[in-house]
């Protein structure tokens, strides 16, 4: 019993020592679960303890200092309001925006504000085209419907009297409209349209005309062999080319020239939408655009104008030679009259379009616009054609045939 007595207290004092341990054990796991639990809401608790803090103190400091804010936020307020306010992102009420509006049409102010004498410039332009039209459709006519006309040198004329019919349409029916008219504007696409018709039409009389030129040079300088050299194919060759030339270069030129974009005025000081007044009014970078076009002048006036004054002084000096005075007399008569209008075309074209843009020079584009618009192509026919005495006979033939005609009806 005594020995019973003395082993129960010692084993009840082991197995409370076991159990301290073993909580001591399970207390220090539960710590360090804790601790790694902690260590990772530390940041995300800390963080929005900071904007807590933040929040706090901005809501007091806004509370105790009657609603004023710090000068890292209110400096940020201050270029936000700024940039709202900038001229880039006012409202559109809030800005003047005629000035950045697309212009859709443009006014021609033509020949000015002259009321006393837009009746008299109406008849003598109305005048002018139906006699343009008329001669030039009457010569298509004969050299189509005669057979003693099918040579080079009617070929020639053939298809500039049709180029002369469209290149004159181009611009009097528009200016016959303003002259009798209130109403001058032209829509934008009216202007590029005509820009088109005009500029491929010039550039191709330009290399037609010394196509013509180099023609008679053959004819008159080496007659022995100007069937050989002045063939069909020769022929058609020419007169294509200068088409192709022609067209290809007005092509290129106002598909750039419709990209500009206009958002300023919209007059052009022209009876017709010329190129350059036309430029002057975009408020696009246009150094390319006036660089290629003085390019393209050049290069459809100065060679033709060369290649054709060649000609004519090489056919001049061989009239020269020619025994006969009369025969002299006549052919540098005709050779000099085309001689003459073949200049003045070439010639103010170039001082328009080649030589420099000057104020002192606008005043007078528009006046010597009026020869190579109205002047040669009324003339063209009258010296190239009506003069020739095949010509002549060709017409008396068709006159004599539709009178006979007119009596059997």
């Amino acid at each position: 019993m005594g020995r019973d007595t003395t082993t129960t207290p010692s084993l009840s004092m082991e197995n409370r020592k076991g159990e301290v341990a073993w909580s001591e054990e399970e207390e220090s796991l539960e710590e360090e679960e804790e601790k790694e639990d902690s260590a990772q809401v530390a940041p995300a608790a800390l963080q929005d303890k900071h904007s807590s803090s933040s929040s706090s103190s901005f809501s007091s400091s806004a509370g105790g200092q009657a609603g004023r804010i710090p000068p890292q936020v209110e400096a940020v307020v201050v270029v936000e309001e700024s940039w709202l306010l900038s001229p880039e992102t006012k409202p559109m009420e809030d800005r003047d925006w005629r000035n950045q509006t697309d212009v859709m049409e443009f006014i021609l102010l033509g020949f000015g504000d002259l009321p006393e004498l837009k009746i008299l410039l109406f008849l003598m332009f109305l005048v002018i085209y139906i006699a343009t039209v008329t001669g030039n459709i009457l010569i298509i006519a004969l050299v189509v419907a005669d057979q003693h006309l099918h040579t080079p040198m009617y070929f020639f004329l053939g298809n500039l009297s049709c180029l002369e019919t469209f290149y004159t349409s181009a611009i009097l029916p528009q200016m016959l409209a303003n002259l009798l008219t209130a109403d001058k504007t032209m829509s934008a696409s009216g202007c590029l349209v005509q820009m088109y018709f005009f500029g491929s039409l010039v550039c191709t009389e330009c290399y037609l005309l010394a196509a013509m030129s180099y023609d008679r040079y053959l004819a008159i300088c080496k007659p022995l062999h100007y069937s050989t050299l002045m063939n069909t194919r020769f022929c058609l060759q020419l007169a294509a080319g200068s088409w192709l030339n022609g067209c290809l270069a007005s092509t290129i030129f106002v598909s750039f020239l419709s990209q500009l974009t206009f958002c300023g005025p919209n007059e052009i000081d022209h009876f017709y939408c010329d190129v350059i007044p036309f430029m002057e009014l975009s408020c696009s970078d246009t150094h390319w655009f006036v660089l290629f076009h003085f390019i393209l002048s050049c290069v459809f006036t100065l060679p033709p104008f060369l290649l054709t004054l060649t000609s004519y002084v090489c056919i001049i000096a061989s009239i020269l030679s020619i025994p006969s005075s009369a025969g002299r007399q006549k052919a540098f008569s005709t050779c000099s009259s085309h001689l003459i209008v073949v200049t003045i075309y070439y010639g103010t074209l170039m001082i328009v379009y080649v030589l420099p843009n000057h104020n002192t020079l606008s005043l007078l584009n528009k006046v010597l616009s009026l020869f190579y618009t109205v002047m040669t192509p009324l003339v063209n026919p009258l010296i190239y054609s009506l003069r020739n005495r095949e010509v002549k006979e060709a017409l008396r033939k068709a006159v004599s045939k539709y009178v006979a005609f007119t009596k059997m009806g």
